[in-house]
């Protein structure tokens, strides 16, 4: 797998977050390309993303974060693919995520004095960090109509999307990218 600058590669055209966890790994010039090679990568999509990715006193092992999230992106694949086809979905590889998401609330203050309840995570391990993503996807998997999460239709593309659209007819993950690439061979093939 090649490796793509995060700055250039980090896609959020899925409308929904856990697809693009799913969408940080896409085919470029025919050969996937991983938008993370470093637990910083990692971090900054999730801050990106909106995921809270808080300093706490214990961090992960070097590596760790970059290792947990391709696998996790993985069960996650695995989990929208079986879903998508039908097929039976084993949910516990997930599940150890979820369990690793400890949480507890609490009220604070923002800078204005205002009142508010908070939901702070309770240590800093790499499935700790990534929970919130896990939580994301079990919510695609369990309670999304999934006949509106579909791949895109460019036969290069491997990427996924949630279709918002009023119509429900989304083909492209987007048409800067995939749609306006099958629009321009349309038009070449009819030129011929």
């Amino acid at each position: 797998m090649s490796a793509v600058s995060s700055q250039q590669a980090a896609l959020f055209l899925a409308d929904h977050r856990a697809l693009d966890f799913l969408n940080t790994v896409a085919q470029v010039d025919g050969l996937p390309s991983d938008v993370w090679q470093s637990d910083e990568d990692v971090s900054a999509w999730l801050a990106e993303a909106g995921f809270p990715v808080g300093k706490d006193t214990t961090e992960p092992l070097p590596g760790e974060l970059l290792k947990e999230a391709r696998v996790l992106r993985e069960i996650i694949r695995t989990l929208v693919a079986q879903k998508k086809t039908g097929e039976r979905v084993d949910p516990q590889p997930l599940n150890d995520y979820l369990a690793a998401l400890c949480s507890i609330k609490k009220l604070v203050a923002d800078k204005n004095g205002e009142l508010q309840v908070e939901t702070c995570f309770i240590g800093q391990t790499a499935a700790r960090i990534l929970g919130p993503v896990a939580e994301l996807a079990a919510g695609l998997i369990a309670r999304t109509p999934f006949e509106l999460v579909r791949q895109c239709e460019h036969p290069e593309c491997t990427l996924w999307f949630y279709d918002r659209t009023k119509s429900h007819r989304r083909r492209w993950c987007s048409m800067a990218l995939c749609g306006n690439r099958a629009k321009v061979a349309r038009f070449r093939q009819q030129q011929k």
